[in-house]
């Protein structure tokens, strides 16, 4: 077994001495959240996974596993597992254990191993996989210069469930940093309301607005019915989305309470336009006409055209004909009626629309 290290991280072999921190590690509620780790977890498990089966596989030549070393409180630890599958065609699996997380080690953990195996490794691609909605994996992923391709339905299996995958891939001089832009949807703060990443706390709210019969009939390809499930997958989207750099989402918040207000997005950044942006939201029904959706697209609208934040020179809006306060906003700011589309836009009770289109361009 190679050990491999770029003076902070390294990669080597498990030893005895981590078998605590790995029991501690596999028993921790993320690994059972996002990995097949069998819960609880037996310390003998950790020493015949860690002591047997790597070495074994290794002798095997079918997966190529590592214990990931670290310093911490000035000495060497044991911060994780990263494991390679396969030889020409290669899988990568990695954890952390919580002491670790947040410093940036798995992103050079990563980098050494996707390195090693494309150059001695006999690995002509590495592929990477996580359940959809792992958004930690993802950053690492996206930051150690994978190729983010689509969601693919039941592409793993685990714990006796077929489960949805995220999917990317790096090939030999793809070079180890991010392919695309992240859509940060970082916080902006207004007199009244703040625009913030969107939490799990806040799905109850989601799923009370799209299930509101006046929601309904404006944004018509809602599913129906709106359950949590349904509000989880679109966030977990609207993250993979982000990574890709085609949207960022906020959910917007009344500023003293955090409650949940409504939803905003700067969307269609990777269409044909370059640096075009489209403006999309929506209220919930205890928050309509008090100002809060004119407020937030105006954070946004601020936002996306920043240097340092979206940096878009162009932002539409589309609103149906007959949804007054939706076209209300776009007016309110400024922005330009550029012209009506007749019939495009199919509503709730299945009649057609025209749907008004609003233009705005950044100074200079």
């Amino acid at each position: 077994m190679p050990v491999l290290s770029d003076g902070t991280v390294t990669l080597r072999a498990h030893t005895p001495a981590d078998i605590d921190d790995l029991l501690i590690m596999a028993n921790d509620p993320q690994m059972g959240r996002w990995t097949s780790v069998v819960q609880p977890h037996t310390r003998q498990m950790s020493e015949e996974f860690a002591l047997a089966a790597i070495p074994r596989d290794w002798d095997a030549g079918t997966a190529r596993g590592w214990a990931i070393e670290a310093v911490d409180a000035g000495r060497p630890r044991f911060a994780g597992n990263l494991t390679l599958r396969g030889t020409a065609i290669t899988e990568i699996g990695f954890a952390l254990h919580p002491w670790a997380r947040g410093h940036g080690l798995m992103v050079r953990a990563v980098r050494l191993a996707v390195d090693w195996a494309l150059t001695d490794g006999g690995a002509e691609i590495v592929h990477w996989k996580a359940h959809i909605g792992n958004e930690a994996s993802l950053r690492v992923a996206h930051r150690t210069g994978f190729t983010l391709h689509a969601p693919i339905p039941g592409s793993l299996h685990e714990k006796e469930r077929v489960i949805d995958a995220w999917t990317a891939s790096i090939r030999f001089g793809d070079v180890p940093l991010p392919r695309t832009r992240w859509a940060e949807p970082v916080v902006l703060e207004g007199e009244r309301v703040r625009l913030r990443p969107f939490r799990d706390d806040d799905v109850s709210r989601i799923v009370e607005a799209c299930s509101d019969p006046v929601t309904r009939h404006w944004l018509s390809s809602l599913p129906h019915p709106y359950t949590p499930e349904t509000a989880r997958g679109y966030l977990a989207d609207c993250v993979w989305q982000a990574a890709r750099g085609e949207k960022a989402t906020w959910a917007v918040v009344d500023r003293a309470t955090d409650r949940l207000l409504g939803n905003i997005a700067v969307m269609d950044m990777l269409g044909l336009a370059p640096e075009h942006g489209e403006i999309g939201y929506w209220a919930h029904p205890d928050a309509r006409g008090r100002g809060a959706m004119t407020e937030a697209v105006g954070l946004a609208v601020r936002h996306a055209f920043d240097a340092d934040g979206l940096d878009r020179r162009r932002v539409t809006i589309h609103a149906a004909t007959g949804n007054a306060p939706s076209n209300a906003i776009p007016r309110h700011h400024g922005f330009r009626h550029v012209g009506s589309q007749q019939q495009a836009e199919r509503l709730g009770d299945g009649s057609l629309d025209s749907l008004e289109s609003y233009e705005l361009l950044r100074d200079g």
